[in-house]
């Protein structure tokens, strides 16, 4: 009787215990996948956040490039002698030097063209330097 008695409390505590780990094991495999995926999303994002930091970084040093241009390429039409700088207007994008104003010559705007040239790191040089007509209309 002891042996029945027992018996009659294993058996249904053994498959009580079978029905609820059922749900356990059906979703292993999708909780792998979900867990993979995640893993996945994870590694997507950080790699996308590692390529925005480069980006940035890389947009920042062409800034300060571009900015350390524009300043040389100014101090350089200050101090010479044959450029009425005051009246240039100097921008610098991706090392591409624009040079915007009025000049009172052609030859002005051709020296300050080559000054802009000379500059270290310039790569080109947009020259949009307009000549000032020095006839006067009455």
């Amino acid at each position: 009787m002891k042996i029945r008695y027992s018996f009659k409390l294993i058996v249904p505590a053994i498959l009580f215990g079978m029905v609820l780990s059922v749900p356990c094991f059906a979703q292993d495999a999708p909780a792998s996948q979900s867990m993979h995926q995640a893993g996945q999303e994870v590694e997507q994002d950080g790699s996308d956040s590692a390529a925005a930091a480069k980006d940035a970084y890389h947009g920042t040093a062409r800034a300060i490039k571009d900015t350390t241009i524009t300043a040389e390429v100014k101090t350089a039409l200050a101090r010479d002698r044959n450029v009425t700088s005051s009246a240039i207007h100097v921008t610098t994008t991706a090392g591409v030097v624009t040079l915007k104003g009025n000049v009172p010559s052609p030859e002005m705007a051709k020296h300050a063209a080559q000054l802009a040239e000379q500059t270290n790191g310039v790569k080109s040089v947009n020259n949009q330097l307009m000549v000032l007509s020095s006839a006067s209309t009455d």
